[in-house]
């Protein structure tokens, strides 16, 4: 590596025919030296994404490699914000797969924006959420910044898929934090309850059946 970013007019983004950098290689093999090697050429850029979006951050977020996310996040031109061609952003697919040493790195991060969604709208406290990464779930409900009740493109929120799958503990997390309505309806008329009672998550609908501010409506007999 050393010896062939030594010859002049060696070009360091040169990329394959899937668009995949030396740079993008060497995060997701989680190769913090050659990573570092790149990074201090100063005509790297670390934000090129190949033909599928990803970009150096993103594949080092996917294989977990905690040491090389740390090296980019440290350089000021690395935009952690960049997302896939499904619009899942490195701080999403961490959260979905409960890499918090990963999640810390990034809201860390000034620039990140920790409500960003996919193209799906799911946000990263969603994507957390209804894989069950309460760990996760409870680092991004301590941010200000986070919306606990943002829909996706259906309605649905992150207590709408905590009660799908019965996460009782994601549920009493989510009702805690505030700004949550456990009655909101998605495109298909169902709330959270709903979903609890599909699934058969007992638990979840005696928690959620017994909230105050539910507002079910008034079943008429006929």
């Amino acid at each position: 590596m050393e010896l062939l970013l030594g010859n002049i007019g060696a070009n360091p983004n040169s990329a394959d025919r899937e668009g995949r950098t030396p740079l993008s290689f060497a995060a997701e093999s989680g190769r913090e030296d050659m990573v570092r090697l790149l990074l201090e050429r100063g005509d790297v850029n670390p934000n090129l994404p190949d033909s599928n979006g990803r970009t150096p951050l993103l594949y080092a977020t996917i294989s977990r490699a905690v040491g090389v996310v740390k090296l980019l996040l440290q350089r000021p031109d690395v935009n952690p914000n960049l997302s896939g061609k499904d619009g899942q952003t490195p701080l999403s697919f961490a959260a979905e797969w409960g890499a918090q040493s990963i999640v810390r790195l990034l809201l860390e991060h000034e620039g990140v924006n920790l409500n960003l969604p996919n193209d799906d709208g799911r946000t990263p406290l969603s994507f957390a959420t209804s894989s069950g990464q309460e760990g996760v779930v409870k680092l991004l409900l301590e941010r200000e910044g986070v919306d606990p009740d943002s829909p996706n493109r259906d309605g649905r929120t992150p207590l709408s898929f905590a009660a799908e799958w019965g996460r009782e503990h994601l549920v009493r997390l989510l009702l805690k934090r505030g700004g949550v309505n456990p009655a909101s309806l998605d495109i298909y008329g169902r709330r959270p309850l709903s979903y609890a009672i599909m699934n058969g998550r007992e638990s979840v609908v005696r928690l959620l059946w017994g909230l105050p501010d539910l507002q079910l409506p008034m079943i008429r007999e006929s």
